[in-house]
């Protein structure tokens, strides 16, 4: 059992990433598969599975990603629009805090995609 947070979001948010995760309809249409009645294989090739499950890991990594800001963003959120002066203070920082991880985690995620494009144009 996943405790629930101070807002109470453990729980849904638990449910709403396994029901990402088991949906088979986040991978798009398969790849590689010959129309009905071609004379080639139906079967995808290596070079379309692995396409396939490198969109699929970086959809997963987006979703997960957006997933983590909001929560980060939400608490700023709930903090600042509080009447509580102390709480008022405290989302000032916050929200120094999760612009700079927001930026990090950004520049972190281009700079995967860059890297998978250049190493599959490249190949190296």
């Amino acid at each position: 059992m996943i405790p629930a947070g101070p807002l109470g979001l453990a729980r849904p948010a638990a449910v709403a990433v396994a029901l990402l995760l088991a949906a088979p309809g986040l991978a798009g249409p398969a790849t590689g598969a010959a129309p009905r009645g071609s004379a080639t294989s139906s079967t995808p090739g290596p070079v379309a599975n692995f396409t396939a499950a490198i969109d699929r890991l970086v959809e997963l990594v987006g979703l997960a990603g957006s997933g983590l800001l909001t929560l980060v963003w939400a608490r700023v959120a709930m903090s600042w629009f509080s009447h509580d002066v102390t709480k008022k203070i405290q989302a000032k920082d916050r929200a120094r805090d999760a612009l700079v991880g927001t930026l990090l985690f950004v520049a972190a995620v281009s700079g995967l995609v860059w890297g998978l494009a250049h190493w599959v144009v490249t190949g190296s």
